[in-house]
């Protein structure tokens, strides 16, 4: 009976043993498994949290560089800007990493001037359009005329990545045909960035010099809506309005050459006002409608036969003033005609001849080219304790400054020219700090006319539409692991015309 037992049961045991012998193989693959996968979830994790703290340290190395540059930008006192100064060059630096001791974090800053650019918030119809060409738009296409229009009519713009809302806008006008697939940044008016933080080099078109041909830009390298000035001179007194201003503020406007309204001259323009470019000041009558009809009936324009211009005839038998031969003392018996428009009578006399007729006393103007180029730096049409919009001559590039009305390249170009050359030894503008500056930059708006490629109708075309200073600008800094590689990024546009610097916009990735 056992022997029987035995038999049956051992083949049955034997199988027994050989599934839990499987079973237990598998329990231990999948336990390896497991575990295999438990270490690389741990591994994963530690190299997150690794990620996440060197991010978090990059971060604050970034942060630093940017504070770093606020400081450099609190010091900057010159009343002018230049591409020479210290600001404008690459600034890289180190931050002690505060978990391990000994050990340095480095970080790279670069700071673009936002006048360097066109602020779509301020430009004009004209402007728009230049912009548009610039960036691939044919200039002759009524496409390029309607999207320029409907650019205006949808201004203020929060973002210049706002203009895709403008019909007819394509993403190659707005990001440039080989940037348009990756807009990366988030600010409005910024250049996309690879590898190392953009200088201001060249052209100022952003981080074009990583690649080997310059791409074709796109409205978010050459446009902002951050530039801003202050509404005063370079010796920090408040510009005067023309449009706005009294008698009195109009008659202490002061040049080189002296007093430039009198009294009587400041009415007159009084009474034209309405400008909206600097250019209509040289249109502005010395006698204005209302005056000639005041002195209309006490005047006449007889041609002195057989007589010299220094004939002092004054009066006919009716008691008329002959303008054509009348002094100073003469001319200033006329109600409402002082010493300054007597002037500018006789003047416009003797250099265009003779009046034709009565009516021709309307063409004596107000300001000559000098007085008006001698102006431009003291007055304004608007306002307000800031300025936006103007393009800075010292830091626009050539394709930038071009684009202004009577502007083409060679003119801007003669402009970079000029503002890179060594300064002639009697320059002022070593004295405004103890900052050695790097070429000649320009210290005011009248000294364009002093170039021999500016001409007046150019110079007063362009007057009111720059500037040779800004007080907004974009900082980005950049924390950069030792491998050269970016970890994070801060971006932020700053504006400093009051007595703090605002961080006006502010991302970090």
């Amino acid at each position: 009976m056992m022997l029987f037992t035995n038999r049956f049961t051992y083949p049955f045991y034997k199988e027994e043993r050989g599934l839990s012998l499987v079973s237990t193989l598998w329990i231990l693959t999948i336990l390896s498994i497991l575990a295999a996968q438990l270490l690389y979830s741990i591994h994963i994790e530690q190299r997150t949290q690794r990620n996440f703290l060197d991010r978090g340290k990059y971060h604050y190395a970034a942060k630093a560089g940017f504070e770093w540059t606020l400081a450099v930008m609190r010091t900057d006192q010159t009343p002018f800007d230049s591409l020479g100064e210290s600001w404008a060059a690459p600034i890289t630096g180190q931050v002690a990493d505060g978990i391990q001791t000994g050990k340095f974090l480095n970080y790279n800053v670069a700071i673009t001037d936002e006048a360097s650019k066109v602020n779509i918030n301020a430009a004009d119809v004209g402007l728009i359009s230049n912009l548009l060409a610039q960036v691939g738009a044919s200039p002759d296409d009524a496409q390029t005329e309607e999207l320029a229009n409907a650019i205006v009519e949808g201004q203020p713009y929060r973002t210049v990545r706002d203009l895709a809302r403008a019909v007819g806008m394509t993403s190659e006008f707005l990001y440039g045909p080989q940037q348009m697939a990756a807009p990366t940044q988030g600010v409005a008016n910024t250049q996309s960035t690879t590898g190392t933080a953009p200088g201001l080099s060249t052209a100022g078109l952003g981080n074009l010099q990583n690649t080997s041909v310059d791409p074709q830009p796109g409205l978010v390298d050459l446009a902002t809506i951050y530039s801003i000035d202050t509404s005063t001179d370079s010796n920090g007194e408040p510009l005067i309005n023309v449009n706005t201003a009294d008698t009195q503020q109009l008659t202490q406007i002061e040049t080189q050459l002296g007093q430039v309204f009198s009294e009587a001259e400041a009415e007159s323009l009084i009474q034209q006002r309405e400008f909206d470019k600097f250019a209509a000041l040289m249109d502005v009558q010395a006698v204005s409608d209302d005056l000639f009809n005041n002195i209309r009936d006490k005047i006449i324009a007889e041609n002195p036969s057989g007589e010299t211009r220094e004939n002092n005839e004054e009066d006919d038998d009716d008691g008329q003033i002959n303008i054509n031969t009348a002094d100073v003392e003469t001319l200033e018996s006329l109600d409402g005609v002082d010493r300054g428009i007597a002037d500018r009578i006789i003047d416009h006399r003797n250099s265009q001849g003779f009046f034709q007729n009565i009516d021709a006393i309307k063409d004596v103007k107000i300001l000559t080219q000098q007085e008006f180029i001698g102006i431009v730096d003291k007055i304004t049409l608007k306002d307000g304790d800031t300025r936006s919009g103007l393009v800075n001559i010292n830091t626009a590039s050539p394709e930038v400054l071009a684009l202004l009305p009577g502007m083409d390249l060679e003119k801007a170009r003669a402009i970079v020219e000029r503002r890179e050359q060594d300064a002639p030894d009697d320059s002022p503008i070593q004295n405004y700090t103890d900052e050695e500056i790097q070429g000649n930059p320009f210290t005011s708006i009248s000294q364009l006319s002093e170039m021999e490629e500016i001409n007046f109708e150019t110079f007063r075309e362009v007057a009111d539409s720059v500037t040779y200073r800004s007080h907004g600008y974009r900082i980005e800094a950049n924390g950069v692991d030792a491998a050269g590689r970016i970890v994070s990024t801060c971006i932020g546009i700053i504006d400093r015309t009051g007595d703090q610097v605002i961080v006006q916009y502010w991302r970090q990735n």
